[in-house]
């Protein structure tokens, strides 16, 4: 009985720890290494063939068939407005679900899922240059590099708004 109430304050500190923490795949991209939150990923898949879909921006790669479910693919790369990419071995797609929508996104390596601690989290800074501080969510200092945290749902969503209005203006 004694052990039951020695082993309960222990929990409750592994909860607490828990708690106060959030998992991010990290991956790299362009030589740095940025992390999304593993509850917006789905799974991550060896880059295959890529449906091109004509009139899109560079940066959207085309369709590809998972599953028998036909998802977008967007060149995170391009997308930031970065150097072209070369597709190698360790290049993959991270399948990412936000708002019943599924989006791919392609990605130089996937490194890890990391548990960072909240305290260990900074505001993105003021003057952030290239990357639109919007598309941030904060810094996460580990041992002797940063991860960039994205919020992914800021980045496709605005592809989603993106295509909506070109889709709009088309038709008028």
């Amino acid at each position: 009985m004694s052990s039951a109430v020695l082993e309960s304050p222990v929990q409750e500190q592994r909860d607490a720890d828990v708690e106060g923490t959030i998992q991010m795949v990290s991956f790299q991209l362009a030589g740095e290494e940025y992390g999304v939150e593993i509850n917006k990923v789905r799974e991550i898949i060896l880059v295959g063939e890529i449906t091109q879909v004509p009139q899109t921006p560079p940066y959207v790669k085309g369709l590809i068939n998972l599953r028998s479910t036909v998802i977008p693919v967007i060149d995170l790369r391009l997308r930031f407005g970065l150097a072209a990419p070369e597709t190698t071995d360790d290049t993959r797609i991270v399948v990412i679900n936000i708002a019943d929508k599924t989006i791919g996104i392609i990605v130089d390596a996937v490194n890890e899922v990391l548990r960072i601690s909240q305290k260990q989290i900074a505001p993105p800074p003021p003057t952030v240059a290239g990357l639109g501080q919007e598309y941030l969510t904060g810094l996460a200092k580990l041992k002797d590099r940063l991860l960039i945290m994205l919020d992914i749902e800021q980045i496709l969503n605005e592809e989603v708004k993106r295509e909506s209005t070109t889709t709009v203006a088309d038709k008028e």
